[in-house]
């Protein structure tokens, strides 16, 4: 079958390990099943993948990919939750030791065909195309458990969205507004923040700039480069909630005098729960909210997209198509 796999690391130039062609259709476990991809989105774990975090020679080739939508064995249109539990997990998914993504111990989305436990297969709402939908399972969600799980936001709060332009951060601006939230964001880039407005959000200031006024919450993905600015920015009292640092992990200031003296809190989050996944497409389902598409591309292009990922190149998602 027709794939885009890692099929060499390189940190500096992760594109040149891309691989595109054919590959073995997937294995079935017992209690798995196989969904045909009819669409699939990028995100920076792909990246980081052909750069070799993650992943382990021995492992290659592995088929990128997290995030799929397309039919099932019966020809029903559906979505894929790419967070694979050890199967004797009973718990929150999220806090199994053992969990992996998809395209890290198990073959991508990346392909004609993707092989998932078919607890992780859910209806797709006949609303979203293919495109939209596969931009859920990992950015979209993440945006969604940040703001519904873990913020402790209620309608008429004040968020702060760091770097707007991703697409975890343009999920946060749409969710944001269409919940009640008073948005604002930032961005180094000037096209961005003027697209962050017409997004939804408030206001938007240039990374490092001062607000209007302080906020109850924000939702941090840059890490190292914006960490002081989220912790002067919110209340006292305030949360961060935190998914990822793109920019590093280890910022010059911890801010731990402002942390304690002002009882701020740190909240981590990290993807979402299947049944997240499904609370998402419903709000999408009945707010009219639909994820933005930077760029849909034939999957056999899918070097372009990767490295405009790979360069900060984007706003909101690309999405392969097959």
């Amino acid at each position: 079958m027709f794939a885009v796999y890692a099929q060499a690391f390189s940190f500096d130039d992760p594109v040149s390990g891309l691989g595109i062609g054919d590959r073995p259709e997937p294995d079935v476990p017992p209690g798995w099943t196989t969904v045909s991809v009819k669409a699939a989105s990028i995100n920076h774990h792909d990246v980081w993948s052909l750069r070799g975090v993650g992943l382990r020679d021995d492992q290659l080739p592995m088929i990128l990919g997290c995030d799929a939508a397309g039919l099932d064995e019966n020809g029903n249109e559906v979505i894929v939750h790419s967070v694979i539990n050890d199967p004797e997990w009973t718990g929150d998914e999220l806090h199994d030791v053992k969990r992996s993504l998809l395209s890290e111990r198990f073959q991508g989305t990346f392909a004609e065909k993707v092989a998932v436990p078919r607890r992780n297969v859910l209806p797709k709402p006949a609303s979203l195309s293919f495109a939209e939908a596969a931009c859920l399972p990992t950015a979209w969600l993440t945006a969604y458990r940040m703001l519904f799980t873990k913020s402790g936001l209620q309608p008429g709060d004040a968020v702060l969205i760091q770097g707007a332009g991703g697409g975890v951060a343009t999920a946060l601006i749409m969710l944001a507004r269409a919940a009640g939230f008073r948005v604002y964001a930032t961005s180094r880039d000037e096209a961005k923040r003027t697209r962050a407005l017409e997004l939804g959000a408030h206001d938007v200031v240039e990374s490092g700039g001062r607000l209007p006024h302080l906020v109850d919450a924000v939702m941090e993905t840059v890490g190292a480069a914006t960490w002081s600015h989220s912790m002067k920015a919110i209340k006292p009292g305030g949360r961060i909630v935190i998914s990822g640092a793109t920019s590093g992990p280890n910022p010059p200031n911890a801010e731990l005098t402002r942390l304690f003296f002002q009882e701020k809190s740190v909240v981590g989050s990290t993807m979402g729960l299947r049944s997240e996944l499904q609370q998402l497409m419903e709000f999408l389902d009945i707010t009219g909210v639909r994820p933005l598409i930077d760029e849909e591309l034939p999957m056999s292009e899918a070097a372009v997209g990767l490295g405009r990922v790979a360069e900060g190149d984007i706003f909101g998602k690309i999405v392969l198509t097959l």
